[in-house]
């Protein structure tokens, strides 16, 4: 937001330069990012802390000045006319969401343009002048921080205002022209018939203020942070009244702020302040006062500091400082100051405004022994591997809309209480949604080439509880994995869609298999078919000792058009939970054997229905214990081949770590795998 400095100047003398002091501001916290113009037309850029609503205003600001330089602060104090005898306005509190609702009236006005200092000074902050009583809200808000609004007295039917909740289809044309449809949801400002303002957001286009106003009711109130956000949301819509409460108000501003607006309204266009002001507290916003010990300011920062320059600092902040026997000090906290509840939060105060850099460099106590996170080396060597493999580490969010959930996932999903929108109301089910939106993002800003990876927790409900389970998920474009295919087997393009898609797809699979090298296992088994998401055909389910473990293959081209891409991309998600029940696999010597390797190759020719898994099953079934490996060399369709049959080359290779075999036994073991494959209809080829 932008605040004026010559603003600030209005309520604390400040001896230094702008530049100075926008760098000493950003010391203690308030930063300001950066300064245009200069002179009386400079600028303050600020960047304030959504915990400080109180700051983002002229005079908070000027509060934090008051106590970097030890200068006195300038109250405001309106000075109104008396009033007139005025007849009684009734206001009623229905709702708790209201906490406290004060209003001032006044008759015979003039609705004209604001005077230059006024419109000027709005026009610093971007804020463009409309007529002196609307002027004179904006002008009260960004002066003191609190939102006020002015209704135009004669429209309001029935001469009364109820705070409560709209009734189911009641409409409200907000000040923005929009016709909004109400739900008992929705805090509204009503007359004696109608909402006239959705409570904290935006007030009624049907009362606002016109060239034929003459009577005014200025309302300033309090409103509860949690209605005001969620009406914010379902609307769509964020003012700057809105930014506020949402955050906190200044309860005890409501009086002060009223009057502030009259006396602007009352200067600019004459009129007459009618009656006292109207104040109605539905409940207090109290404060317990909190202590402050002595002993912990010195060792949470390291330093004692002098109990004078403590009580000075929380004084010039607006704390009530009560000196209690002993070192401590009991301090009642200001309306304004809503984030400050514990004795670490005052010491942080004392902190910021003393000065971070007047503290000496130390380093902190310290007793024990560093602990390292559970599974960290596996998760090194994963992430390393991956980053050898040319795929680059991303992070996406971990909030997915409920629809992602649902598809990508077969769990529950965990909604969130308040989601910030309908695209992200849900903890995530999967990588996958994050993963496929990186992926367009670079895709649809012209980079084919993309190899990303995320390492991070999915979250399932489970009962009223989250359950957590740890996931890495690998995303891919086509044209990453066709680049990644060695040069002795480069892809034939002449060759049919299928047959590309099944290469890029072996490519894939390559880097899975990778990663589970570093895992400890005895097997990885492939069963064809995957989740709804993955495309039918170029997809599979990997399993390690018998357990499902990973997913990988193309994205379904419904998925990925849904979300706008237009290319081939292929992911891989794995169960990380499973890999650490696994353990890391620890590479370990063993000699070179002694004795010779005797080599025997089978070809035999099988129905397209035999799967090289049942192949590999049937031959190991035999638990042949010179058997050390048997490997498929070449696979061939057509031809002499019927159709609906291939043509499979087998190499096996046969070894003793004791002895040299002899051509007996290889021939006997030989046969034996003759058999078994002939058990699953093969026919051996001469």
């Amino acid at each position: 937001m932008k605040l004026s400095p010559l603003w600030i100047r209005d309520f604390v003398d400040i001896a230094v330069d702008d530049r100075h002091l926008a760098e000493d501001l950003t010391s203690a916290g308030i930063a300001v990012e950066g300064i245009s113009d200069e002179g009386e037309s400079t600028v303050f850029e600020m960047e304030i802390g959504p915990n400080r609503p109180d700051a983002m205003n002229h005079y908070g600001v000027a509060r934090e000045c008051s106590a970097i330089y030890d200068a006195a602060l300038k109250p405001i104090t309106p000075r109104l006319p008396a009033a007139a005898k005025g007849t009684a306005f009734p206001i009623e509190i229905e709702d708790q969401g209201c906490g406290r609702f004060t209003a001032r009236i006044l008759h015979d006005v003039k609705i004209v343009d604001s005077p230059d200092r006024i419109v000027q000074r709005l026009g610093l902050l971007d804020q463009r002048g409309i007529n002196n009583a609307v002027d004179a809200t904006n002008y009260t808000l960004w002066e003191i921080g609190k939102p006020t609004h002015v209704f135009d007295l004669d429209l309001l039917k029935g001469r009364k205002l109820v705070v409560r909740r709209a009734r189911q289809g009641e409409m409200l044309k907000t000040l923005d022209g929009i016709e909004r449809k109400l739900t008992p949801e929705d805090l509204v400002v009503a007359d004696a018939k109608n909402p006239v303002g959705l409570a904290g957001v935006m007030g009624g286009f049907d009362t606002m203020i016109t060239n034929k106003t003459r009577n005014i009711l200025i309302e300033s109130a309090w409103w509860d942070p949690v209605t005001v956000r969620k009406m914010s949301r379902r609307h769509g819509l964020h003012t700057d009244a809105s930014h506020r409460f949402e955050r906190g108000a200044d309860f005890e501003s409501t009086v002060l702020s009223c009057d502030r607006v009259a006396e602007l309204i009352l200067q600019s266009s004459g009129g007459t302040l009618s009656g006292d002001v109207i104040d109605v507290i539905a409940r207090r916003m109290d404060q317990a006062p909190v202590v402050l010990q002595l002993s912990e300011v010195r060792r949470i920062l390291g330093e004692a500091l002098n109990e004078n320059e403590i009580a000075r600092i929380l004084k010039r902040l607006g704390f009530d400082v009560i000196p209690e026997p002993g070192a401590e000090f009991t301090l009642r906290i200001p309306s304004w100051r809503l984030d400050v509840e514990r004795e670490i939060d005052l010491i942080e105060e004392i902190a910021r405004i003393h000065g971070y850099d007047k503290f000496a460099n130390t380093l902190p106590a310290y007793a024990g022994s560093v602990v390292e996170l559970p599974h960290v080396e596996i998760d090194r060597k994963l992430r390393g591997a991956l980053l050898g493999l040319g795929y680059n580490e991303a992070v996406s969010v971990t909030f997915i809309a409920k629809e992602d959930a649902r598809c990508f996932s077969a769990g529950t999903a965990m909604k969130l209480a308040n989601p910030l929108s309908e695209e992200a109301s849900a903890m995530r089910t999967s990588l996958v949604p994050g993963m496929l939106d990186m992926l367009a993002y670079n895709l649809n800003r012209g980079n084919g080439d993309v190899r990303l990876f995320e390492t991070g927790n999915i979250f399932e409900a489970s009962g009223e509880n989250a359950v957590q389970h740890k996931r890495i998920c690998l995303g891919v474009t086509a044209e990453s994995l066709k680049n990644s295919i060695p040069q002795a087997r480069k892809l034939d393009t002449s060759k049919s869609e299928s047959a590309v898609a099944l290469e890029i797809f072996r490519s894939l699979k390559g880097d899975v298999e990778t990663l589970l090298e570093y895992i400890e296992h005895e097997r990885i088994d492939y069963k064809a078919g995957a989740a709804d998401y993955f495309h039918p055909g170029h997809c599979a389910t990997v399993e390690l000792d018998g357990a499902a473990i990973a997913q990988l293959g193309q994205v379904h081209p419904h998925v990925a058009s849904s979300r706008k891409i237009k290319q081939d991309i292929y992911i891989a998600e794995l169960d990380l939970d499973r890999t650490y029940t696994c353990g890391l696999h620890l590479p370990q010597y063993r000699a070179l054997p002694r004795y010779p390797a005797v080599e025997r190759d089978f070809s035999f020719v099988f129905d397209d229905a035999v799967s090289f898994e049942a192949i590999s099953n049937a031959v190991g079934g035999l638990r042949l214990s010179a058997l050390r490996g048997c490997t498929p060399v070449e696979i061939f369709r057509g031809g002499a081949v019927a159709t609906g049959k291939y043509s499979l080359l087998l190499r096996a290779n046969f070894q003793s770590l004791e002895r040299t075999l002899r051509e007996d036994e290889v021939a006997e073991w030989s046969g034996q795998m003759v058999k078994a494959l002939e058990q699953l209809g093969g026919t051996q080829r001469a």
